[in-house]
């Protein structure tokens, strides 16, 4: 029998709270269209970009931290990390019509298939997995695989 092996390309680079957001959607953008998704995918690259955005805002503005942003395509998921060094785990919050933040998470939460949070002993990593248009399992990319029902 031969042995299943899954090949991964990725990418990291670190931006600092001034003027890392718009250098991170630039940055992610170039990768998306080294995989083909700004043409092949547009509409789950544009996804994907706004959520760039949104995770790393949140890193500069909750965490005061510079956002280390990680691209993995595994060739079922495009795996959007965000790193910041801040433990306070990101909680989601109904936005009201006075304040302009708050509305981060639930973007996140409405553009990707899925995401999460892992702790860290230097702070928190965010994850915000996309699959391509066409992909028949968007669970597939879960951190731990579709859980069985008990």
């Amino acid at each position: 029998m031969g042995e299943m092996s899954m090949r991964a390309t990725g990418w990291a680079r670190s931006f600092p709270i001034n003027g890392g957001i718009r250098a991170a959607r630039s940055w992610a953008r170039e990768h998306l269209d080294s995989l083909g998704w700004t043409t092949g995918a547009p509409e789950t690259a544009g996804a994907v970009l706004l959520t760039v955005s949104e995770l790393v805002t949140n890193a500069h503005l909750h965490a005061h931290s510079s956002a280390n942003l990680v691209l993995t395509w595994d060739s079922r998921c495009l795996h959007v990390s965000v790193h910041d060094s801040s433990p306070v785990l990101p909680t989601p919050r109904t936005p009201d019509a006075t304040t302009p933040n708050g509305r981060g998470l639930g973007l996140v939460d409405a553009l990707a298939d899925t995401w999460h949070t892992r702790r860290q002993t230097d702070g928190k990593t965010v994850v915000a997995c996309f699959y391509p248009p066409g992909q028949p399992d968007p669970h597939a990319c879960e951190p731990d695989g579709p859980q069985p029902d008990h």
